[in-house]
């Protein structure tokens, strides 16, 4: 997934009342959900889900401007179709590069041209053969117009771009939430 959307399990920690004679608080720590923690720090900092989602946003458009920077570039057209971009409510045939399916209204993603798949990767060669005609028709690089009745693609090299730059980023993009969350934290208990 390049989506910039924090997937993680939280740690909530309460305190129960004092037992008579014990001289301090005791507390419980549990592991609990993403969505539960989420819920959970909203009831008692209502401000945190607005400084994570700016987190999020910050670090989406940061991670597609460094992509954009790495990606290999004939005409351009495919390094412009990188962009970063809510998941929520998209609809505009650009592919999601490894995006899961999310209930976080917050989450952001970075979207491409459907090719970033074959750039990032590469393609096995293989025969191409026309699906309805006869024959394939098309003009070869030196401009004559060719015709044959099938095509041995050599495939391409993969030209990974994405997930090594990613891969170098998110450490940086999860402190930044972090931070955030820490940040309204701070704001609403005065520390």
């Amino acid at each position: 997934m390049i989506g910039v959307n924090a997937r993680w399990a939280g740690l909530w920690i309460s305190s129960s009342p004092m037992a008579p004679g014990a001289r301090s608080m005791a507390l419980k720590a549990r592991m609990i959900g993403r969505d539960a923690l989420l819920k959970k720090i909203r009831e008692v900092v209502p401000n945190a889900e607005v400084e994570y989602a700016k987190a999020i946003e910050i670090g989406a458009k940061e991670l597609a401007e460094a992509i954009r920077a790495r990606a290999p570039r004939k005409t351009g057209k495919y390094a412009a179709s990188i962009e970063a971009g809510k998941i929520a409510g998209r609809n505009d045939g650009r592919a999601p590069i490894g995006i899961q399916r999310t209930k976080d209204p917050h989450a952001w993603g970075i979207f491409a041209d459907f090719r970033w798949r074959f750039i990032e990767f590469g393609t096995k060669g293989h025969i191409i053969k026309p699906n309805k005609a006869r024959r394939l028709a098309f003009t070869a690089s030196d401009g004559t117009q060719v015709y044959a009745a099938r095509v041995k693609h050599p495939g391409s090299t993969r030209r990974p771009h994405i997930f090594p730059t990613y891969r170098g980023m998110s450490k940086r993009i999860r402190s930044r939430v972090a931070r955030a969350i820490n940040k309204s934290l701070k704001k609403t208990f005065g520390k």
